[in-house]
């Protein structure tokens, strides 16, 4: 008998065992499978990149996604996470650059969202105002492909330089065909920028590094580049993220966020300008849509009211 229950003993403990094994195996697992779905690493810029970022994190808490965000302070870093599958996303740059970067490098990243754009602006360094400009002044600039022409087309614009017919978002300093202040351009990593303000006489900056070193655009700004301009929508701020990862459901989630009225009010109010939401046509056509219904249900309202206050003065 005591054999008998020794043995059973045994057999229960080792069921016991064998169930809790797979008990803490299964809890293991579903840990996790839910980290591993539900964290979204993205790669950004400090300002504004990582503060909008910070201001989605609660949104898409309730969605059920734990949104981690880590600070660069270069161009090159952030891509490079993320087409290795470090990160799953980076919010730091425009197309044209991401478009540039993948021809250079070989990488393989793709526009999952355009989120907001930032007006090109230059402003004052040893000089307050543009009509100041003299002969052999410097002006800084950032020395990346793509954001060394737009400072190029911006002070082309304002009359400081011309450049060859046909240069566009390529264009370099081999590209300024006429030069009448005989303008030495200084071409800097676009973090460096901000600094030489007062070694030059001006400096065209990027809208999130023009923040960072305190500017506003409104403000600070001596010339920028209209909110409707073409300059403006060509150089949206994406989401990128490496191909074939751009319909997950973690970024879809991402970008919807980043796209919200909550994340729009916040940039409004924010930045002053100097970071304005991106509206696409899908964006623009569904507000007209929704404005012409709200229209319809409004001239449909007092239509009714118009009928009823007629009845009762019949019936009066």
């Amino acid at each position: 008998m005591k054999k008998f229950g020794a043995f059973l003993l045994a057999g229960v403990l080792a069921i016991g065992a064998l169930t809790g094994c797979g008990s803490t195996d299964k809890k293991a697992e579903s840990s996790t499978g839910s980290t591993d779905t539900q964290v979204i690493k993205v790669a950004a810029s400090a300002t504004p990149h990582a503060e909008i970022l910070e201001e989605a994190k609660p949104l898409l808490a309730k969605e059920g996604y734990d949104l981690q965000v880590t600070v660069f302070d270069d161009y090159v870093q952030p891509n490079e996470v993320v087409d290795s599958g470090d990160f799953d996303a980076n919010y730091f740059q425009h197309a044209p650059y991401m478009e540039q970067f993948n021809k250079e490098k070989g990488t393989k990243l793709v526009d999952a969202g355009d989120i907001h754009y930032e007006p090109f602006g230059i402003y004052p360094g040893t000089k307050k105002s543009l009509d100041e400009i003299a002969d052999g002044d410097e002006i800084a600039v950032p020395n990346d492909t793509t954001n060394e022409a737009r400072a190029l087309l911006l002070l082309q614009d304002n009359g400081l330089i011309k450049l060859k017919d046909g240069a566009g978002l390529t264009a370099t300093v081999n590209d300024i065909a006429e030069n009448p202040h005989n303008i030495k351009i200084v071409e800097l990593e676009a973090a460096q920028v901000a600094r030489v303000t007062g070694e030059t006489a001006f400096v065209v900056l990027n809208g999130n590094y023009a923040l960072q070193a305190g500017y506003s655009v409104k403000k600070d700004a001596l010339a920028y580049e209209a909110s409707d301009s073409e300059a403006a929508k060509t150089y949206v701020n994406v989401i990128a993220v490496k191909e074939g990862n751009e319909n997950s459901d973690k970024i879809k989630a991402l970008v919807d966020v980043l796209k919200s009225d909550e994340i729009k009010d916040f940039i409004n109010e924010k930045y002053d300008g100097a970071v304005i939401p991106f509206e696409d046509s899908d964006d623009a056509e569904t507000g007209d849509a929704e404005a012409a219904d709200d229209a319809d249900e409004t001239a449909a309202a007092e239509a009714d009211t118009a009928d009823e206050t007629a009845e009762e003065t019949d019936a009066e």
